[in-house]
């Protein structure tokens, strides 16, 4: 089996980006790839039968959110911010296809991270989507249009009904062959996995 770590997230969640500081390093550790598919919450909730509120719309519980965010990313000695502005990610979700279908796949989610957690950017300006265009050396027209493009939509859909048909009720979301990890606060559950794949242990069930 390919020794691979497939991560499913959304730019919609902190604990997306706080799992993100620590998987790469974790999979090069020890000798696997990882493999970044975007997928929506939302719609994986729905999916698995979570009709519970949005997290933003239970004040108490967004507190807390809140700083236990803070106190994860101080452990990992990273900003955190919450994006300015309207949080619909479908958009930045979509435009993660234009960067897989140029092999980009890192780069594109360290650079929108950075300006959506980091900075504190509105994830739905144009120009936002446009700047991380400029950075990654594309032309912000053609990835503009890629993101408003039915098709980028149609792909997100099937990137979001292939995590949830392998498990995932949410993100981030951690597989290895069918071995599950939810959430950026099991991170040290996968490594004594990977410890133990290492030593000649536990292999995962594919």
């Amino acid at each position: 089996m390919a020794r691979t770590i497939d991560f499913y997230f959304d730019f919609i969640s902190p604990f997306s980006y706080l799992a993100h500081q620590r998987l790469p390093d974790l999979a090069a550790r020890y000798g696997y790839a990882l493999a970044y598919h975007a997928a929506s919450l939302a719609d994986l909730k729905q999916l698995a039968g979570n009709t519970a509120p949005r997290v933003t719309a239970i004040p108490l519980k967004l507190r807390y959110s809140r700083i236990d965010q803070q106190r994860w990313a101080d452990r990992y000695g990273v900003p955190i911010k919450p994006p300015a502005g309207s949080h619909d990610s479908s958009w930045l979700n979509r435009g993660f296809f234009f960067a897989e279908d140029r092999g980009r796949q890192q780069d594109y989610v360290v650079n929108a991270w950075n300006k959506l957690r980091r900075d504190g950017r509105d994830m739905v300006d144009e120009k936002l989507w446009r700047d991380i265009a400029k950075e990654l050396g594309w032309a912000p027209d053609e990835f503009v249009g890629f993101i408003r493009f039915e098709a980028s939509q149609q792909r997100y859909q099937a990137s979001t009904r292939q995590a949830h048909e392998r498990g995932a009720f949410g993100v981030p979301t951690m597989l290895i062959g069918e071995e599950i990890w939810w959430g950026n606060d099991r991170l040290d559950f996968l490594e004594e996995f990977l410890k133990s794949s290492a030593s000649g242990g536990r292999r995962a069930v594919s």
